[in-house]
């Protein structure tokens, strides 16, 4: 089995509203020091292992699913699960 985390952002060129409502409001609660807050999805998932190809399984998932590629970037990290 492998557990895979999928984290999906807003790219760069894209405004974040929810990040700039977040640093506004860390600003008005004394911590200056924040200069940007970008606000993303954390995803786990649970896959079992398969005869297809799972970085190819995962990237379509992304780009059907769980990330909307027109404005959003997503990267992932696999690792193997041993079962003790």
């Amino acid at each position: 089995m492998y557990k895979v985390k999928v984290f999906v952002t807003l790219r760069e060129s894209v405004l974040d509203p929810q990040g700039s409502a977040v640093q506004h409001a860390l600003h008005s609660m004394n911590y200056k020091e924040v200069s940007d807050v970008r606000i993303g999805k954390y995803m786990e998932l649970a896959i079992e292992k398969t005869e297809r190809d799972l970085d190819a399984t995962v990237r379509e998932m992304c780009e059907k699913l769980l990330a909307n590629t027109v404005i959003e970037d997503y990267r992932y990290e696999v690792e193997e699960v041993v079962a003790q």
